[in-house]
């Protein structure tokens, strides 16, 4: 498969536009510039009106004035450092045009005396009199057409000015193909959206302010192409990892219904739900690839748990990944009683496994005596071999990108993939990261759960938070205080983990333990096995509790400097409190006076625990990127998609993605065939391969 010729003078070298030359070429990289191409979604972020008027009269300094001038007099400084003064006339005023540091020569060949020009630039009062510092543009009359009435600005980088990015993006638009259409007509006439040849033109060609916004026409159309493409390519990923065959896997039922019966509880609605489609899909000799999101003690472990049950009641086997060794041993410890009440065999496998017990569970692991594992990344070294995998359960997804999905699937283990993430997504996002894979929601908490009050605390009331802690932990009590950073620092007055540890400790005693991402991982093991156990009563730590730590009796949870952390860190630390029968806090303690985003980051948090309205919040304050942290998201960067405020487009790129591949798997058909060019277009190639592959 190679790129249509209908793309190939999109895909030159940037030399071959007008006015770009090597150093320009290499500027243009910091852009993301480094074909013609790229240039067409280097769109304007804003805009200049250049409008003609026939007098300074007609407008209200300081602005940008276009007007048609006579000149007049040059008046050349008399010392080093003044300006250059060249009088102008235009239908009704005198003014000046003013340069700094500009050669005499240049300026009367520029500005010829007795001539007509246009000028355009920025008009302010100096000393009552109007005058126009540098203008933007000095044309001759007959080149007024040059001037658009609406002058985009584009971004910038060092070496590279408007006027020669200007230049590049009109001679990149110059050669936009017109292309055959890829979208669904019905959805084309619907939205009013333009033809993408049209649609190109127009983003570059401004008319005016509303021209820039995201709704407008030809911009929507822009962005859906980008969305489109991006779901079309993750459903080709996901229809190849369906294709490849899945086996088989049929539960009876009984081992489910044994735990559940021992269960004090019973499971939410969404928890059976969740359960029945994962069995749907493990039943289909198709591969799973699905996403379980739930917010912070929805019960995604034990919807996991019966998932991995029904690969043993199929006479198969089932691994839990967790990204820590602390997880995995939680997980594990969380596990074994439940797995007890099945009466199947569960193991943990952890870096630190050594020698003959590790031979043992591989041994048993390969003969299929170990039903269930629980373990890190080490589940997946070269001597960890299976007797008959089914199920591999995933948890905290945003450790473990698209990349890694493949490469599990590439292992050459036809086994069903159940990915848990603690952190609520909003859809927009979940589509953008997971299109690849169907996805479970966990919507309800379970029964019993109680609700945690949540205050904030300005920190000049610190010593009131140690009394009360003091009380607390005199009443058998356990708790969280999380600092922001580890050691004192001259530049940041973060209190630091060490410095409230050595407070804590004068005011409390030695049930005060320390926890921090610095310490070696066996000490850090130790501190958190203390706390579990209840030895240390306070646990001072830096965010490294943040995922997944589960202690039932910790009910106090006191974030210092809580207005620096972000939205979904707040909601994941208040998820380590709540887990046990007392009732519980979370203190968030704040250094007066509040920015407006502190106060309103902070104001979410107490006024609301539902973790997906707090990830729509942060994804409105923040941005996409940095909701999941681009770079370890594995989200796509998209150019002209505002993922804040097209969120609604990701759904229909998404439904119209799978509809077309439904229909015509190969991309044969008119659409089809167009939907490959989109795909070249914008650097989709590895989409392209999963077509041929398949």
């Amino acid at each position: 498969m190679s790129r249509p010729e209908i793309l190939f003078p999109l895909f030159a070298d940037l030399e071959t536009l007008d006015g770009v030359g090597p150093k320009t070429a290499r500027a243009l990289e910091a852009l993301g510039v480094t074909r013609p191409k790229d240039l067409l979604f280097l769109l304007p972020h804003s805009g200049v009106d250049r409008a003609r008027r026939d007098s300074v009269r007609d407008v209200v300094p300081p602005c940008v004035l276009t007007v048609e001038v006579e000149v007049g007099a040059h008046f050349p400084p008399r010392t080093k450092g003044k300006p250059y003064r060249v009088m102008v006339r235009d239908s009704l005023l005198e003014w000046a045009l003013v340069f700094f540091h500009a050669r005499g020569d240049y300026l009367q060949k520029l500005l010829p005396t007795g001539q007509r020009r246009i000028v355009s630039g920025r008009i302010e009062l100096f000393d009552g009199t109007a005058q126009m510092v540098h203008p933007d543009h000095v044309l001759r009359v007959e080149e007024a057409a040059e001037l658009p009435a609406y002058e985009p600005v584009y971004p910038l980088t060092a070496g590279v000015t408007q006027r020669v990015v200007a230049k590049a993006a009109e001679g990149a638009v110059a050669r936009a193909p017109d292309l055959p259409e890829w979208i669904d007509p019905s959805l084309k006439a619907r939205e009013g959206w333009p033809d993408w040849h049209a649609a190109v033109t127009a983003v570059h060609r401004p008319g005016g302010a509303a021209a820039l916004a995201p709704t407008d026409p030809a911009r929507a159309r822009l962005a859906y192409d980008e969305l489109f493409a991006h779901q079309m390519t993750l459903s080709l990923a996901r229809a190849s990892l369906r294709k490849s065959k899945g086996v088989m896997t049929l539960g009876t039922g009984m081992l489910q219904a044994q735990v559940l019966a021992g269960l004090p509880y019973a499971p939410t609605g969404a928890q059976t739900r969740a359960v029945a489609e994962i069995a749907a899909d493990m039943a289909v000799p198709l591969r799973m690839n699905r996403l379980l999101q739930g917010d912070v003690g929805s019960g995604k472990t034990l919807v996991a748990f019966l998932a991995l049950l029904i690969a043993a009641e199929a006479g198969g086997q089932g691994v839990m990944m967790a990204p820590t060794e602390i997880l995995a041993r939680q997980h594990y410890e969380g596990l074994a009683p439940l797995a007890t009440a099945a009466g199947v065999r569960l193991e943990l496998l952890t870096g630190r496994d050594k020698g003959a017990d590790r031979a043992a569970k591989l041994r048993d692991l390969a003969e299929g005596r170990i039903a269930m594992l629980v373990g890190t990344h080490a589940v997946f070294q070269k001597d960890v071999a299976f007797h008959d995998l089914r199920l591999a359960v995933v948890d905290e997804q945003h450790r473990f990108g698209v990349a890694q999905r493949m490469e599990l699937g590439a292992k050459g283990r036809a086994v069903d993939v159940l990915v848990m993430t603690a952190t609520p997504i909003p859809r927009s996002l979940a589509l953008a990261s997971y299109g690849d894979m169907d996805v479970s929601v966990l919507d309800e908490k379970p029964a019993g759960r109680k609700p945690i009050k949540t205050a904030m605390i300005a920190a000049a009331r610190m010593d009131e938070v140690v009394a009360h802690l003091a009380r607390a932990v005199g009443e058998g009590r356990q708790c969280y205080w999380v600092c922001p950073l580890v050691e004192d620092s001259e530049v940041l007055d973060y209190a630091s983990a060490e410095a409230r540890f050595a407070h804590l400790r004068a005011a409390l005693g030695d049930v005060v333990g320390l926890v921090h991402g610095q310490l070696p991982p066996a000490e850090k093991d130790a501190a958190m096995a203390r706390f579990q156990r209840g030895e240390t009563r306070v646990l001072v730590a830096t965010t490294v509790i943040e995922v997944g730590v589960n202690v039932p009796n910790a009910s106090i949870m006191v974030i210092e400097r809580a207005e620096i952390f972000g939205l979904a860190q707040l909601h994941q630390l208040r998820g380590r409190v709540g887990r046990g029968a007392a009732e519980s806090t979370c203190l968030l303690l704040y250094q007066a006076p509040l920015s407006e985003a502190g106060e309103r980051r902070l104001t979410t948090i107490r006024d609301t625990e539902d973790g997906f309205r707090i990830a729509e919040e942060d994804l409105a304050m923040r941005g996409a990127g940095d909701l999941i942290g681009t770079a370890q998201s594995g989200l796509p960067r998209f150019r002209v998609a505002d993922l804040e405020r097209q969120a609604a487009l990701m759904a229909v790129a998404q439904s119209d993605a799978r509809a077309l591949l439904t229909m015509d798997p190969a991309l044969a058909s008119p659409r089809g065939q167009a939907a490959r060019v989109l795909l070249w277009l914008l650097d989709q190639d590895r989409a392209i391969r999963l077509i041929s592959v398949g």
